[in-house]
Formats: C-alpha cells, structure tokens, sequence
C-alpha cells in the first residue's frame, strides 16, 4: 500500500538517554504539532534526526533509539556531532535562516557550512532510499532541506515530491547575495509541487527563478526538460479543535484540579481583580523583535501610566540554539532589559513583567492562552506565527484582543486583529492602549470571525489542500508522459519511417536542431547536426525539409550547397536543393516602416533588448534583459502593436523571449501543405518547438507523424524533451534504415 513519507530535520519526538535508559516524549510546538494530525492519520512514515548524535548513542542503544522511533512510525537519520555544528547551527542557522529572514548582517558564507549541508542532504537522501517504494508520496519541509527535492527526483524519477517552505522566500535583491543560489534553486525545483505560506513568499521565489535561472513562469507552473513544476500557496493551519478543546476543558475544570500555572493566575486576579494579562510567546530569535516588544511595552507604561499596576506582560522565551553567539548576546539584553523595567516600575504587589525562560508543557501553554486578555505578538520578520492562531482558537467566550505584526504570514489572513509594524515602538503602545481598551462586543466579532477562519482551513485541510494539488501535478504528468515520445515509440515510428518509399521531414531549426541563443546569429548548426542532416538527405526516399521564421541570410551561409529543401521567413523564401532561393508573390513590407520605430523605443527604454529585421518581418528580442522588465515590456509592446496592426494583413507572433510582426498571408503551415499538395508521400514528419510550428500541426494531414519539443500543450502527437532529444531520435530513424 503506497504511504506518504514526511521529511523534517527533527523528529516530532524528543529522545533523551538517561542512566543508559531512553526517554521519548511528543515534540512540542512549531512543525511537530502543526504536523501530528496528518501522521496519525493515515499511513505515514516520518524521517528525521533524532535529536542524538552518533557519538552520544552506545552501540548497544543504537537499536533501542531505532525501535523507540519506529514505534511511533518515524525513522532516525543519524547525524554526527559535526554534521549538527556546521549543517544545522551552520548553513541552516547561520547561513540561511538570517538571509531569508533579511538579516544580512549576522548571516555567514562559509564553504565549509555549505559542503556540510549538501553531505547532509545526501545522507537523508540514502535514508529516503531504503524505505520509498512505487506510489509512494514526499513531502519535504523547511530550509535545512532544500536540496533533497532534487537528490530524491534523480534517484527516482517518477516519484511525487513535495516541498514546503515553513520560513520566508526573500526578495531576488536579497536572495541573489547567497554563493550557493543556483544550487538551492535547482535543489528546490526537485519538488512537484513547492508550497509557500503567502503570495509575497511565493513571488519572490517566481522571481528568483526566472532572474537566475532563465526559466519561464506560467501563471503558478514552471516547465523543466518537460517536466510540470507547480508552486502554491498553503498558509498552514492548526488542529483548532485540538487548541480549543483543551481550553474549554481548562477553565471546567475545578480550582483544586487546574495546574499550579492555572491556579497562580487565578490568585492574581483574586487579589487585583483589575489587573490585565498582555501575553509574548515566543522561541528566543533574533526575528522574533522580543527587545522592541520590551522597548514597546516599557513606552506604553510611560504613554499610559494610568495602566500601571494594572497592566502585565507574560513573556514566555522558549530557548533556542544557545550556543549561536547572535542567541546568547540578545539574552543577556533580554534579561537587563527585563531587570530595568521590573526595577523601575514594580510596586509591592504589581510586578510588570513576569519573564519564563524555559519551555512549557500543553497545558501549560493553553492556561497562559485563555487567562490572557491580549496577545502581542510582534516578529521583525516571521514565515507564518502559529502561535497567533492558537491563542485565537484558546478563546472560549470569544473575548481577548491580538496585535499582530504586519511581518508574519499570519497577518494576511487574520485582518481583524490590531496589525502593527514591529519596527513601530510608539504605535504598538498605542495598540496595547487600544486593545485594553477594546469594548467586549468589537473582541467578539474580531475572535469569531478569526475562529470561523481557522476552523475551515485547519491544519488538517492545510494537508489536503496540499495533497489534492500534488495529485493534480502528478495527472497532468501522466498527460504529459501519454505523449512522451519513449524510446520504445521512436523504434516503432522507425520502423514505419523504414518502411515508406517516399519521406518527407518538415523540420523547425532554432530550438529544435540547436539551442537557442540570446543572439540568433550565434546558433550555428554543429558538426553532430550537419552530419545527421546530410545523411538524411543522402537517402533518395527522404526529402528533408529545414523550416524556419529566420530570414535566408544565415541558411545560405550555413546550408547553401546542401542536399536539402530551405523555407525561411516562415514560408516566404524557399530554395530546394541546386536551385535558387524563390520569393512568395505579392508581400508587401512597406508596413515596416510604421512598426520600425515602435520597435526602436522599446530597444530604447529596455537595456539588453535589440531589434532584428528580416527580409519580410521585425523582430524585438528581450531575452538578455531583466526578465522581469522584459516580460512588463513585451506586455506593453504587445498591446500597442495589437492596435497598430488592425488594418493591416499582419499578425504578431510571441516566441521564446521575443515578440514578431510578419505578414499574415505566410505560415509554417501553409508552406508546408505547398510541398506535399498533389504528391503521393507515404511518411510525413514535423518536428518544432514554438507555436509557429503549431500550424504545421495543425494543417498536415492526420497521419503525419508531429511531435513538438519542449512544452507539452500542443496539437502534435507526441511530444520530445529538447533539442538533445531530437538529434538522438533523428539518429534511431537513420540507424533503421
């Protein structure tokens, strides 16, 4: 039975070795919670390290920390001590962790870190490989595994991977300053499918693949070597009902049996009925801007010292990587800072901030939710925040206020909250005044509306909304790979080829027998090319036929004297073997002067773009500029040929990086059906890579053999990766003969 196999850097387990015995317990928080429901629910496997190095693990626990794991259906990948230092507290937490979070000044670019990232990826690789099997579904999370996508997808092929990126994408500006760019890119676009929490995340990365990789986007897809790559957003959920279950069972609970937490709160409202809980919960991070919370609240005391005495701050830091420097600096801030305003304004029996340093259980967690009036919660910069969410779903009257930063994915989907800018010292203490003083009736239509939310796209959706899209990538796959032109298929299209008496071959040039070039004039036919045409066109039964948009120019330079048919300008010039070239009667290029200067204010206003003019066509070719600028241009340029050509017998043609305006009475098509009209043939084949070659398809009669390179969406037969593919198959039909 096919299984879905979940990927994290940690186990959703804590696995500690005490006198020679092990201790496991639930993970708490973040992935581990977010994800618990989706592994209990069905039949999953969960690969991730352990949380022990190799060298804290006896030879004789080796095998207990083994079956502890598999016991909650989860498989350790072992990690030294010096893959956790240069892997995790390394590339992951020193490297891209800043970056992506737009820290630029505490991010490190060391080669060592690097080269320890990519051998730790492999090893998770080889884990991966001794439990997948056929139907088998991925899914990879977070930033210390961005290049598994591509290691799993070379090993095996058709396998359906998903990716999900729990922290921000950052802008192109940003990104780009990363070494090692291209390669976490290539690494990602392993995935099917590549999730994000938010639009912004999601663009960012659109944005990085086309700037550094050249690839196209369309809509949310990107095509690679004919293989779909679809990108979405997910903004992930929680269990809600997990969340609010347990508060409702909280405050049912009597006073003798509510956690001492529980009874601690209790007792301060009892003696100050009037005292307001302002809670901060957090992991200890340099984007969490806890200090500023703290600055915040310190001037909201100052703003409003009516709320002395009546207003606390519950702050929760959870430690986290306590032997990064970054980490240990900001506590010892954290600590003063906390010091200097319990010093200053602390009365006998009010103290302002009541600071825990320390992780706290479930139900702890659910106490501190519903006993709060407020929650700040206020990241320089944060992927989601589902610690928003969960105080939300706590809410059981629907009574309590949250100010939320504007930096954290939550915050797109959760409006009614007060959004602030964390950077914003005087407006957050205007939000704590505002939130404290928030009339019953407005908190409750904010909570309910934000529950409602919550309860529809919970975690559990959050998963199948993901689940349901990898399955849509991987139908449109097996479209895909119903036309793929196999090997098995090009030896039975050979064998038909071998058969015929009488051939022809319809075949487009750039793209197709070469690579395309920023320059066309650069895409010189190769030796390898020249040879497989020549041979081709040695058989008497074949009549090979080069058909191109370029003009004639570059044809007689590269194929003059060649034994084979040549149609340019997409039907306009034609030259057969040992004749001279010949024109299409009656094309009229006056219209070039009015399209010539639009053209050269495009060139203009678009660095890296260049006009090309053919004999019956212009051509304005974007492909070395900013793509993105390209692609605004193009769209512009577009809209204003569009108008301009209305009365003319013209038609625009978008190709690859570049926009055409030629003559409409000429095609691929029709000069195509020109060469076979009236002969009895008994193989036909076309073979092209743009959409000009469409009409090829189109028009040639239903037995021809069409097969189109590169994308898929086309009315070819069959359809062949790139122009490498080509040639080989050209080869198998020469080799049949």
């Amino acid at each position: 039975m096919a299984k879905t196999i979940i990927i994290s850097n940690r186990l959703p387990l804590q696995i500690k070795i005490e006198n020679e015995e092990l201790t496991v317990t639930p993970s708490v928080g973040g992935l581990a919670t977010g994800m618990k429901s989706v592994h209990k629910a069905g039949d999953s496997l969960w690969l991730g390290w352990s949380g022990l190095t190799e060298e804290e693990i006896d030879d004789n626990l080796k095998a207990d920390v083994e079956a502890a794991s598999a016991k909650e259906a989860c498989v350790n990948v072992p990690l030294t001590q010096d893959d956790v230092e240069n892997f995790y507290y390394g590339f992951s937490n020193k490297t891209i962790w800043p970056l992506f979070h737009y820290f630029t000044e505490y991010t490190e670019y060391q080669q060592d870190y690097w080269v320890k990232y990519r051998e730790v990826n492999e090893k998770f690789a080889e884990v991966v490989a001794k439990h997948i099997e056929p139907g088998d579904k991925v899914w990879i999370h977070d930033y210390q595994l961005m290049l598994l996508p591509q290691l799993i997808k070379e090993r095996y092929p058709d396998s359906a991977i998903g990716f999900f990126l729990h922290i921000p994408f950052p802008s192109f500006e940003v990104f780009r300053i990363l070494p090692w760019r291209t390669e976490i890119l290539e690494g990602l676009l392993g995935a099917d499918l590549i999730g994000f929490h938010t639009y912004d995340y999601e663009r960012h990365f659109f944005s990085s693949v086309r700037r550094l990789l050249g690839y196209e986007i369309n809509f949310n897809e990107i095509i690679i070597n004919n293989r779909i790559i679809r990108s979405d957003i997910f903004p992930m959920g929680i269990d809600y009902d997990k969340f609010h279950n347990a508060s409702v069972s909280q405050q049912r609970k009597s006073v003798k049996d509510r956690t001492e937490l529980h009874q601690e709160l209790d007792k301060h409202q009892l003696v100050n009925p009037e005292v307001r809980f302002i809670l901060s919960i957090d992991r200890l991070d340099y984007t969490k801007g806890i200090q500023k919370r703290l600055y915040a609240f310190e001037h909201f005391l100052e703003k409003y010292p009516e709320y002395r005495g009546q207003a606390t701050l519950i702050m929760l830091c959870v430690p986290s990587r306590q032997n990064v420097d970054q980490y240990q600096r900001m506590k010892s801030e954290i600590d003063e800072l906390v010091g200097r305003i319990n010093g200053n304004y602390s009365t006998i029996n009010w103290t302002p901030v009541w600071y825990f340093y320390r992780a706290l259980p479930f139900e702890n967690l659910i106490d501190l939710y519903s006993s709060s009036d407020v929650a700040l919660l206020t990241p320089i910069r944060d992927g989601m925040n589902l610690v928003a969410k969960e105080y939300v779903a706590a809410q059981i009257d629907s009574k309590g206020v949250l100010i939320l930063s504007e930096m954290t994915g939550a915050a797109k989907e959760m409006s009614e909250a007060i959004l602030i800018n964390p950077n914003n010292i005087d407006a957050i203490a205007d939000a704590i005044h505002e939130a404290l003083a928030m009339p019953a009736e407005e908190q409750i239509t904010r909570i309910d509306t934000m529950q409602n939310r919550l309860k529809r796209y919970n975690v559990e959706k959050w998963a199948d909304d993901f689940f349901n899209n990898l399955k849509e990538v991987q139908e449109q796959q097996a479209l895909q790979s119903g036309k793929k032109l196999t090997e098995a298929m090009q030896h039975e299209v050979a064998k038909d080829f071998h058969k015929a008496k009488s051939r022809i071959l319809f075949i487009n040039y750039d793209g197709t027998l070469v690579a395309e070039k920023e320059n066309p004039q650069k895409a010189k036919p190769t030796s390898e090319v020249i040879d497989i045409l020549d041979t081709l066109a040695a058989d008497s039964h074949n009549e090979v036929v080069i058909v191109s948009g370029r003009d004639k120019k570059a044809f007689d330079k590269w194929f003059k004297d060649k034994n084979y048919t040549l149609i340019t300008d997409y039907g306009a010039s034609c030259k057969e073997p040992g004749k001279e070239w010949t024109e299409a009667e009656g094309i009229d290029t006056d219209w070039k002067k009015l399209i010539l200067p639009v053209l050269e204010f495009y060139e203009d206003r678009t660095p890296g773009t260049f006009v090309e003019e053919k004999n019956y066509s212009l051509v304005w070719h974007y492909r070395k500029s900013d793509p993105e600028l390209g692609v605004g241009r193009a769209n512009e340029l577009k809209d204003q040929l569009t108008s301009l050509i209305a009365n003319h017998d013209l038609e625009i043609l978008e190709a690859n990086k570049s926009i055409e305006v030629k003559n409409s009475d000429t095609s691929k098509g029709k000069a195509a059906m020109r060469k076979i009209n009236g002969r009895s043939i008994d193989f036909i084949m076309a073979i092209g890579n743009d959409w000009t070659d469409e009409q090829m398809f189109r028009e040639l009669p239903d037995e021809a053999v069409t097969v189109k390179v590169g994308k898929t969406t086309s009315s070819a037969r069959y359809n062949i990766s790139n122009y490498k593919n080509v040639l080989q198959f050209l080869k198998v039909l020469i080799a049949a003969e």
